[in-house]
């Protein structure tokens, strides 16, 4: 529910905190005071288009914020967790701030928003039924949404949604299975045609690299033994000169020293060291050696191997290290578009499966929704008589889809209709010329099905616009009743309707000089009571219109 509103600087309020409690609250004040502004100041915080003009005379900016708490279970919390909005607890504070420069911010719980968003959250927080326009009640969604709450049916119009848009995918993907069957088989032919070639070519994950290794080494056998045939001669086998036997003659002429010291010792260590080294180096060389060989016919077979991997990247337009990973693509493109004839089949049957079954769940929902329907009626037709409207006519009518095609709603689309006088057709809400009429209907539409209405907070703008007496009793006493479930805020002239409010908020206007300001009041039962008087005739101080003031508080 509504828990604070502040508005600064907004048209003829300069600053106002206003905290707001359950139940109903009544909105009065003499014409001319601004019981608007409250509402107008509002509106802007759910979303509406704003006019520079309501920015008070004199300030830069107008800075409006409503702060609801949100109970456990109310799909705002959904919304606000979906679109990633911080949470305090179960607080919600919606803002708008707008410039002279133009500019129009808006913010949930702090964040920046779009207005659509804005809007969006502030049709699960509040309804404000009179000519504003977030009045859900003129969308014929909101219809379908109370008839089946009222009747209980929001389990199976769920299921029913849910098979709706299975049968739906399951005919579009079926639609684009055989598509595909037709449109694909020159693909088909084709993929065929390259995944033969390169399963004939065989490729496999680690063979290229080895085969390059292979090639390397095969085509400079020759020289590569030649130079290892110098090398080797150069550490032990070369008659003239081998750095074995320098090694060796060198270690013999300084163990044959006179003299040792530990310098010269250390030499002959180390070069000790180097003969061994080169006498290993010498023995590995030629082991190596002797595995080399020439083999033409092997270096022949690897480049005409080598020859086909690569002209199969060319023709491929893949690089050779990437053929091997494109044969697998290709085989598994190859595998996604060959639709059997099978695959078929069995998408038809199933289709068929899900199609039964809406059509039995869609059947059993349209039945229960022409009986709650008529009960809706004659429950919403009972409540007009109450509010002077006896003549009216209130219709929820369910037209049936004659092409059975399956849709998220079941077979029947809802749309509320009023006739307003004996003998006219009944009308869309929307088509509904006067304001005090459709508060009235949608005051009476919202008592029957309160108590499944998952909106917190109800606005209603001048509800007994050409009432007066009993019929005023009538709606006050619908008011309150509403106020009993939640919230509800109503801007009235009616005595009888004030009278009914858990809380009273006096609007008034005081002018100091040029400057003209508004400020909302939270009447004490003293106060409360000069008001109720004022409203019922004109003079707040006279003991009859007190006493008539009482006498309706009292009751």
């Amino acid at each position: 529910m509504l828990t604070q509103l502040t508005i600064q600087n907004f048209a003829l309020v300069d600053r106002l905190e206003l905290e707001l409690a359950a139940g109903m609250t009544a909105i009065t004040g003499e014409t001319g005071a601004g019981k608007s502004i409250m509402l107008d100041a509002l509106g802007l915080t759910l979303g509406d288009r704003a006019d520079l003009d309501v920015i008070r005379t004199g300030a830069e900016r107008a800075d409006i914020s409503a702060t609801f708490a949100i109970e456990a279970g109310n799909p705002a919390l959904a919304w606000l967790r979906e679109h990633d909005f911080p949470l305090d607890g179960s607080d919600c504070i919606l803002r708008r701030v707008l410039t002279r420069d133009g500019r129009s911010r808006a913010f949930v719980n702090g964040q920046s928003t779009s207005l659509n968003e804005l809007k969006t959250l502030g049709e699960l927080l509040i309804d404000i039924h009179s000519q504003h326009e977030h009045q859900s009640l003129l969308k014929t969604a909101t219809h379908q949404r109370l008839l089946d709450a009222f009747g209980g049916l929001q389990p199976l119009s769920a299921a029913v949604q849910t098979v709706a848009a299975t049968v739906r995918q399951y005919s579009a993907d079926l639609t684009a299975l055989k598509n595909r069957s037709a449109a694909d088989a020159a693909q088909v032919e084709l993929l065929g045609y390259q995944v033969k070639e390169l399963d004939e070519l065989g490729l496999m994950a680690d063979e290229l690299p080895a085969l390059e290794t292979e090639h390397t080494r095969l085509s400079h056998a020759d020289s590569a033994l030649a130079s290892l045939q110098e090398v080797t001669g150069l550490c032990a086998e070369n008659d003239d000169f081998n750095l074995e036997q320098a090694l060796r003659r060198t270690c013999s002429v300084l163990e044959e020293l006179p003299f040792q010291t530990p310098q010269l010792q250390e030499a002959l260590t180390m070069l000790q060291a180097a003969l061994i080294q080169v006498e290993e180096a010498g023995s590995t060389l030629q082991k190596a050696s002797s595995r080399i060989e020439a083999n033409p016919e092997r270096l022949q077979e690897i480049d005409e191997r080598l020859g086909a991997i690569h002209r199969l990247a060319r023709k491929h337009r893949v690089a050779p290290a990437d053929l091997h990973a494109h044969a697998l693509a290709l085989q598994r493109q190859l595998a996604g578009l060959s639709v059997s004839d099978e695959q078929v089949a069995a998408r038809e049957q199933e289709l068929q499966r899900l199609t039964a079954d809406y059509r039995r769940q869609a059947g059993e929902l349209s039945s229960k929704r022409d009986k709650a329907a008529k009960q809706l009626e004659k429950a919403v037709n009972a409540q007009l008589a109450r509010l002077g409207m006896g003549s009216a006519r209130f219709v929820a009518g369910l037209n049936a889809d004659t092409s059975r095609e399956p849709n998220t709603h079941g077979f029947d689309s809802i749309e509320f209709l009023v006739s307003t006088n004996a003998g006219q057709p009944a009308k869309p809400l929307i088509k509904i010329a006067s304001g005090g009429e459709l508060s009235r209907i949608s005051l009476a539409i919202q008592v029957v099905t309160a108590q499944t209405s998952a909106i917190p907070t109800l606005v209603f703008d001048e509800v007994d616009v050409g009432i007066g007496g009993g019929t005023a009793k009538a709606v006050g006493e619908l008011l309150r009743q509403l106020g009993e479930r939640g919230q509800v805020l109503c801007v009235t002239h009616q005595a009888q309707v004030a009278a009914q409010a858990h809380q009273h908020l006096l609007v008034s206007k005081t002018s100091v000089k040029q400057n003209t300001t508004s400020s909302l009041q939270l009447l004490d039962p003293i106060e409360r009571t000069r008001e109720i008087a004022r409203m019922l005739g004109g003079d707040d101080t006279s003991a009859k219109s007190l006493a008539h003031a009482k006498e309706l508080l009292e009751s």
